[in-house]
């Protein structure tokens, strides 16, 4: 079934083995080579100045001098994004001496993206404009992910959300983004689908099949490295140049950001925190891996046949809502499993921080942290440097957020280490 919500009007693969993977690797080519169909892709000096008129309010000397652009070429790149609609100028503000200083902004209607999130239980498509805030959305629940169903999904619902646009606005879309969890087929049992249901995504070209069916151009990511894109953007990124990030989603997740830029490896599955070996706790002595002890449908099997069993698909599902002896002792399992995972990560990637973040309440997520850096400190930290704990500030969006933030980047912005560099 699928569901909409208005918010506002204005407002490589890892190997030839998988298609879904091999479909992944040419987006991420596509990303960094800048596409085979990429029309209206910026100049790189005009994505340099969108980049810093979108970290601040700005005006044309602090471009100058934050780029080392001259005068005349940012007149020149002013006039064309003006022209272009994709900024706009603020009131003139007198200063001491000379001539008023003109702020430029970003203009949020300028351009739209589209992200998709392929998840476990729910298939969710996001409409944001350039500012980067959900103008709109509509939901897919399924039992399980069928790769036919969510592209007719997305063919269906994205026309409706882009009516939802100001008619001038609606031929400004430039790209759909796919958060996508790799090798989906080997995860039948975990999902409950039936023996067989989920072969079809091996063989399956997801991204030309989408970009067909809406004439669109297509990037796809790994889901948690979608989500880990959302939170350097949109979130801790803004004041942390390197962190670790775990997303606890049906399946936990993470990626790795380096001096303000993913490092999503040479296969796209960098951060594949969900491998790391934990302890059992169901069995002493017994090494299992941390997806099997800190996701979501772990607790989604604790609950079943319960009386407080109920779907597990977003932060809105009740259970999060509730006082549960079950919830609590889940929660304990996920803050064991991940204080090993982070002494583990913080041996070998010298980070800042931690971040964590999941598709759950702001509640659940702050007491996970609090008690995952609790059995941090407790832990022998000789020869490394324990890093700080901290909460993701994007929270269950971020995986559609993320993958809504990859046709952004690729058509219009730089990547923020080099935008980092630029700025000095």
């Amino acid at each position: 079934m699928a569901t909409r919500t208005n918010k506002t009007d204005q407002s490589s693969a890892q190997d030839a083995v998988s298609r879904v993977s091999a479909t992944s690797k040419a987006g991420t080519d596509e990303l960094q080579q800048g596409g085979s169909n990429l029309s209206h892709v910026r100049a790189h000096n005009e994505r340099l100045v969108l980049s810093v008129i979108r970290a601040d309010t700005v005006s044309r000397a602090d471009i100058a001098r934050r780029t080392g652009l001259s005068p005349q070429t940012i007149t020149l790149i002013i006039r064309a994004l003006q022209s272009d609609g994709l900024i706009e100028t603020g009131v003139p503000v007198k200063g001491k001496v000379g001539q008023p200083s003109v702020p430029l902004t970003l203009n949020a209607n300028g351009a739209f993206f589209a992200g998709l999130k392929i998840g476990r239980r729910s298939s969710e498509l996001i409409l944001i404009n350039f500012t980067g805030e959900e103008v709109d959305r509509a939901t897919l629940l399924h039992a399980y992910p069928e790769p036919e169903r969510i592209v007719s999904f997305v063919s269906e619902s994205l026309p409706v959300l882009l009516n939802q646009l100001p008619a001038k606005c609606r031929q400004r879309l430039h790209g759909i983004g796919v958060a996508l969890p790799f090798e989906l087929w080997n995860w039948t049992s975990e999902l409950g689908a039936p023996e067989g249901a989920m072969a079809p995504w091996a063989n399956f070209d997801f991204r030309e099949q989408l970009s067909s069916a809406t004439d669109t151009p297509v990037f796809i990511e790994n889901d948690a490295t979608a989500a880990c894109g959302a939170e350097l953007t949109f979130g801790r990124g803004r004041i942390v140049a390197d962190f670790a990030y775990f997303f606890i989603g049906y399946f936990i997740g993470g990626g790795i950001v380096l001096n303000r830029s993913v490092y999503a490896g040479k296969s796209g599955n960098a951060g594949a925190f969900g491998s790391l070996p934990v302890l059992d706790p169901d069995v002493k002595g017994r090494v299992s891996q941390l997806i099997d002890q800190a996701s979501i449908y772990r607790l989604e099997g604790m609950l079943n046949g319960s009386v407080e069993s109920t779907p597990l698909w977003n932060d809105d599902s009740e259970v999060w809502h509730r006082e549960s002896l079950v919830l609590t002792e889940w929660m304990e399992q996920v803050a064991q499993a991940l204080a090993m995972a982070v002494i583990s990560v913080s041996a070998v990637v010298d980070v800042d921080a931690i971040v964590i973040d999941g598709s759950f309440t702001s509640q659940i997520k702050e007491s996970i942290v609090s008690r995952t850096g609790a059995l941090v400190t407790g832990y022998n930290t000789k020869g490394i440097k324990a890093p700080d704990i901290m909460s993701g500030e994007v929270g269950a969006n971020a995986r559609a957020l993320g993958a809504a933030r990859l046709p952004m980047f690729s058509r219009f912005l730089m990547d923020q280490s080099v935008l980092t560099k630029a700025l000095g």
